[in-house]
């Protein structure tokens, strides 16, 4: 490890863009911890060195996130870099989605990156420095059909983030909230997306439509994910890297045509708006 190099501690990073990610960072010199449930599913997939450590990490434990935290620290003195990448999908229409696949998508996808950050933000409050990216989703920024439970916790994965940003900036850490459209990874494959278990028929349709066009799509998204994975590289190294970063020509298209849409509504109802003020 070099004085210019980095220290990234990465979840999620046995496939996927977490994977990815871990290869970028590896090759352009930096140290990983690369981090998840089952380290089998690593074997083989980074170079075997003393810049790469390996931790077993549910995200959903705290106990979990603590130790892998201090290890990373224990192994390279430091953390410089946080990826907060583990999750899936929970597809499907909101009434066929029992409470109990609703509060395992939130463990995953929002409370277990808050374990991680918690479990990381002291190393770095103790240098004054750091960046963490959250990887979000444009369904973190609007909803898409049969999706309102991943959706859910992705907005919320991105309040929590914007605020967070507020209270790190004083410690010189960084925090970017990364959207990303959608890319060819095995996110849609069975073994990674969840769908509703409870059908009902008054959905049946909808749910078909919906569950159809999520699996034609499977595997010829148009972003590359080794191509996202060097652009986070790079965030890395900047000063002032943004706060939200939107991934993949998709995105743009999706995030302009929403945040347009949201402009033109507020326009439409600017004077019941401005009514709601009491009377000067």
């Amino acid at each position: 490890m070099t004085d210019a190099s980095r220290v990234w501690l990465i979840t999620g990073a046995s496939r996927g863009l977490g994977l990815e990610i871990a290869k970028a960072a590896v090759a352009a010199g930096d140290c990983v911890v690369a981090t998840a449930r089952d380290l089998t599913a690593l074997a083989g997939s980074l170079p075997a060195c003393d810049d790469v450590l390996q931790v077993s990490l549910d995200v959903t434990k705290p106990g979990d996130a603590q130790s892998a935290a201090a290890a990373a620290v224990a192994r390279f003195g430091r953390i410089d870099v946080l990826v907060n990448n583990a999750g899936y999908g929970q597809l499907g229409v909101f009434e066929e989605i029992s409470q109990d696949a609703i509060a395992r998508q939130f463990d995953t996808n929002l409370y277990g990156l808050m374990h991680v950050t918690r479990a990381v933000l002291p190393a770095m409050r103790a240098r004054k420095s750091g960046r963490i990216f959250n990887l979000s989703s444009i369904g973190g920024a609007l909803g898409f059909n049969a999706a309102s439970i991943y959706c859910a916790a992705k907005f919320a994965v991105e309040g929590f983030s914007e605020c967070l940003a507020l209270e790190l900036a004083p410690f010189n850490i960084g925090v970017t909230i990364v959207e990303p459209g959608f890319f060819r990874t095995d996110f849609l494959d069975p073994r990674s997306i969840r769908f509703a278990e409870t059908p009902i028929e008054d959905y049946a349709a909808f749910a078909q439509a919906s569950q159809s066009a999520y699996a034609g799509n499977n595997h010829r998204q148009p972003g590359d994910p080794a191509r996202l994975a060097a652009a986070l590289v790079r965030l890395s190294r900047e000063e002032k890297a943004p706060l939200r970063f939107a991934a993949g020509s998709d995105a743009l298209q999706y995030l302009g045509d929403a945040y347009a849409a949201r402009q033109a509504e507020l326009a439409r109802w600017d004077n019941l708006t401005r009514s709601t003020n009491f009377s000067e």
